[in-house]
Parts: structure tokens; sequence; C-alpha cells
């Protein structure tokens, strides 16, 4: 063993060596070649009759009619313009030009370049060490804790529209969800549950309905089916919300349901106007079921409070769960921005305050929105109304666009009725990006953006909603080259078929030209 580990370092060492040396003695191949070359032509000079052949190439060349050069110009925009479709499919698609990737794969390491798999310096730390990259927990899929209801609110939008506002990756995730939340013990698994259990799975919304009435029939205390038919049959808020008491009553000592039931039953309280008690009923359950913050009831008590202009109660909120040691969200984030920017916002002047600078007060909510916005920069522009909202999907993936168009969705009011925040967030928004290093190397509050969140946002949100991409991706130069090339070739072809005669001598002139320079520099090449 000892020999062989031994042995190692020198081949590894070996092979480094002739790396170095190949990329070394590669810029010197191409002036080698060139050297070659010309010395083949000028051994083979006198039986290849080079003169001769210059002279019979260029009389063959100036009797080439104008319709040689349309085909030749609009067969080279032709295969120009399908490499452009290729490449931005491919960009669109994957988010990097074919070409380039390959090129890095395949090219790049043969011409001693690093890499593309090393990830030194990617992430480095303020002294200069490696930090691991960001962990897949942040590109986990969150529950949305203020989805909507499927029909009351989600169907009704599809009977106006036609439209579907929910993906079917997305309705799946939710089927997963209530399959884990409402199986409850599987030792004493009864029929009904088991229908329920198909029920979840099933795609048609119909199909589902049919099998919790089948589950009614088989137990009428069957809770879960009850809250299927809340969420699923219920045309209105105020039906969803006479089926979860029957489910509450119908759930026993399930702190599953109980608590999902309560919760709805509240959120069902805050859209029917009676926002104080759904206040009392959010506020209960997180003092019975303290251990599931993880559902983050505690979002749906901040909106709430923020529609009763609570404050300070948001405040006191934001005091327990905006800490360190606890994940935070765009909810967590924005609010508290907002609670800072509405104490200034009202008297704030982008004007003044370039002439006297920012107090302290406005420096602090300055700095709240700078923090918020490199949690999520999607949102500025949902809030700004510079991009329209649409339903906000079951599922969120924090600091992606699904957590801004959910987050803007329910918050948009509450930074309408704070005068003068929205104006003090589009003068400051774009600032945070000065602060952030490019290309997001690293973090300035929080880990770097991770690079996943437009790929999971795309199965998230629908086909009709165009997905916020953070950082922009500018096109890759073969696009770019590609569509000169095409323009180019095209625009040749169409002033060669047009007009012919004048084309003709022009390029006629040009190539006369051109090949008198380059006849007389083989010509003195070969004379010496």
């Amino acid at each position: 063993m000892e020999d062989a580990t031994s042995s190692n370092p020198q081949s590894l060492g070996f092979t480094d060596k002739l790396k170095s040396w190949l990329s070394w003695s590669w810029t010197y191949i191409c002036a080698v070649w060139f050297a070659m070359v010309l010395t083949m032509i000028y051994v083979l000079r006198s039986p290849l009759k080079l003169q001769d052949t210059l002279t019979s190439a260029s009389v063959f060349l100036n009797t080439l009619t104008p319709k040689f050069y349309v085909a030749l110009t609009g067969t080279s925009s032709l295969i120009s313009g399908l490499i452009l479709i290729f490449e931005w499919w491919y960009f669109r698609k994957y988010g990097t030009s074919f070409i380039e990737q390959v090129s890095v794969s395949h090219l790049r390491p043969l011409l001693g370049g690093v890499e593309s798999s090393s990830t030194t310096g990617l992430f480095s730390s303020v002294n200069g060490e490696a930090e691991p990259r960001p962990s897949v927990s942040e590109c986990k899929v969150w529950r949305n804790p203020l989805n909507l209801f499927r029909g009351a609110e989600y169907s009704r939008y599809t009977w106006v529209t036609g439209k579907e506002p929910l993906t079917y990756y997305d309705m799946n995730l939710s089927a997963q969800d209530h399959q884990t939340f409402f199986t409850g013990d599987t030792q004493q698994i009864k029929a009904e549950d088991t229908v329920m259990q198909k029920a979840w799975r099933e795609r048609n919304p119909q199909a589902r309905i049919r099998a919790a009435y089948q589950a009614i029939e088989m137990n009428h205390e069957c809770a879960a089916a009850y809250v299927l038919l809340a969420e699923e049959e219920a045309t209105t808020i105020t039906e969803a919300e006479r089926l979860f008491k029957q489910a509450l009553r119908s759930a026993g000592k399930d702190i599953n349901l109980l608590v999902y039931i309560k919760r709805r039953l509240a959120m069902c309280a805050r859209k029917l106007g009676r926002i104080k008690e759904a206040v009392k009923m959010m506020r209960d359950l997180m003092k019975e079921f303290p251990l599931l913050g993880m559902l983050n009831i505690h979002e749906n008590l901040l909106e709430a409070l923020l529609e009763l202009q609570a404050y300070a109660d948001v405040q006191a909120v934001l005091a327990k769960y905006d800490d360190i040691s606890l994940p935070k969200s765009a909810t967590i984030c924005y609010t508290s921005a907002l609670l800072k920017a509405r104490a200034v916002s009202e008297k704030f002047s982008p004007e003044a305050a370039s002439r006297r600078g920012l107090s302290t007060a406005e420096m602090n909510a300055v700095e709240a929105i700078h923090r918020a916005v490199e949690f999520n920069p999607h949102v500025p522009k949902y809030l700004l109304e510079m991009k329209s909202l649409i339903l906000p999907p079951e599922h969120i993936l924090k600091r992606g666009d699904s957590e801004a168009v959910a987050y803007a969705f329910f918050h948009l009011q509450h930074w309408k009725r704070a005068e003068g925040a929205l104006n003090l967030l589009h003068c400051t928004w774009e600032g945070t990006f000065r602060i952030i290093p490019y290309p997001l190397e690293k973090g300035h509050l929080f880990y770097p953006y991770p690079g996943c969140t437009e790929t999971a946002d795309r199965e998230l949100l629908p086909t009709f909603h165009e997905v916020s991409v953070y950082p922009k991706k500018e096109l890759p130069f073969f696009i770019l080259f590609t569509a000169g090339l095409c323009s180019f070739t095209a625009m040749l072809a169409m002033l060669t078929h047009q007009f012919p005669e004048l084309m003709g001598v022009f390029v006629k002139a040009v190539k006369k030209s051109e090949w008198r320079s380059w006849t007389g520099v083989v010509t003195r090449g070969l004379r010496l």
C-alpha cells in the first residue's frame, strides 16, 4: 500500500508535466504547420504548375454568373439561420450556448485550460478560502402557507379565463403532501382511508370528488373526505368554511388533521373579512402546537395583522421569527423592510436625501430593503407593478420567482397602504446589485443566490407566465455571431438577386484586387 501511494504522486506529477508541455507547445504548432506548408509549396512548385493553376482559377472565377453568388449567399444564410434557431432553442431551454458548451467541455482541456468542473474560487470567502456550494435544501420546494382554495378560487379563474393556473407538477406535490399528512396510523388503516389515499392520487378533479363521497358513504365521520370537498368542490369560501367545520367535528385527535383544518378555517375567516377572529385562531393554533413552526403559520398571522394595520403586533412577531438561527422567507424580509420604510417613507424625498444625506432611520430602511432584495430579487418588479401578477402556486421555491408571486399577490395592498413605501422601494432597490458581487460568487448577507431556481420555477408556474430569471443571462457570443452572419448573407443574397449586374461588377472588382495581391505574394515567394 505504501508503494502504491508513494508512486501515485509521481504518476500525477508526470501527467501534469505532460499536460503543461503540451499546452506550452500548442502555441507553436500553428507556426510549424504553416512553415511545413510553405516548404511543400516550394518543393512542389514545378510539378504542380502553380502559376498555370492560379491563372486558370482566375479565369474560372471570372466566368461565374450572379446566379452562383445568389445560391452561395442564400445557402450560407439558410445554414446560419438553422444554427441560430438551434442555438436560441438550446439557450432558452438550458441557459447556455451549445457551441460554447462543447468548446469548454471538449476543446478547452486539449488546449491546456482549466476544466469547467473546477469550483475553486467560485464560492470564496472573504479570507480567500473556498466555501462549499449552497446545499440542496436551498432549492427545496415548500408548501405555500397562503395557498388558495382550488374550488372557490383556482377553478373560478379557469372558468373565466380558460387557463389552468396550476401545473401538474405543483398538483402532484400537493397530492403527495395530502397523502403524507392525512395517512394517520398505517397499522390501523380503515377502508375509507384506503379510498382517500387513492383519491389524493387521482389526476381528474371529478374523480377525486367522487372518491371523497364514496369514503363518506363508508364512514360519515371521514374528516379527510370533507377536507377534499372543501378544497375542491366548494365554489365559495362560505361553503368551504362549512365543510371544514364539518371536518373539524370529525377529526377526533388526529393532530395533522386538526392543524390543517384549523389553519384553513382561519384563512376562511380572513377571506370573509372576520380578520380579528382569524388572528385569534392563528394565535391559538401557534400556542397549541408550538413545535409545528415548519408550517409557517406565522406568515398567515403577519398578513392578517398587516390587514388590521396592527404594526406593533407585526413587529412583535418579527422579533420572534426574524432570527439569525431561523430560516428566512420573502414574507419575513420584506415585512421587516416595510415596517422600516413606513417610518420614513411619508416624508422621504430623493432630492432632499441627495443634498443632506440619509438620516439614521432612512439608512436603516434602505438597508432593510437591500437585505430583502438580496434574499429575493424578483419581488420588487411585482410590487412596483413592472410585471403582471398571476395566481400564486400551491408550492413555492424560496428566493425564486414562485415565492415572489405568492408574496406580492397577498402583500401588494399593504405596501400601497403605507404612503411613500413603494416610492422608497423604487428609488433604492436596484442599489442592492451594487453590493452583491457579480457574478454572485459570494453573497452579502445570505448565501450566494442558488442557480437552481429557474428550473424549479418553470415547473411550478404556468406556461403563460414569463418566469423571472436572476441574474439576467446575457446572450452568448455565438448566438449574436450567427444572427449577424445570417442577416449579412441574407442581405447579400437579396442584393445579388435584385441588382445582379451591379453586384457582379462589385464582386469582380474586389476579387480581382484581392487575387492580384495574393498572386503577387505567392509569385514572390516562389521566386525566392
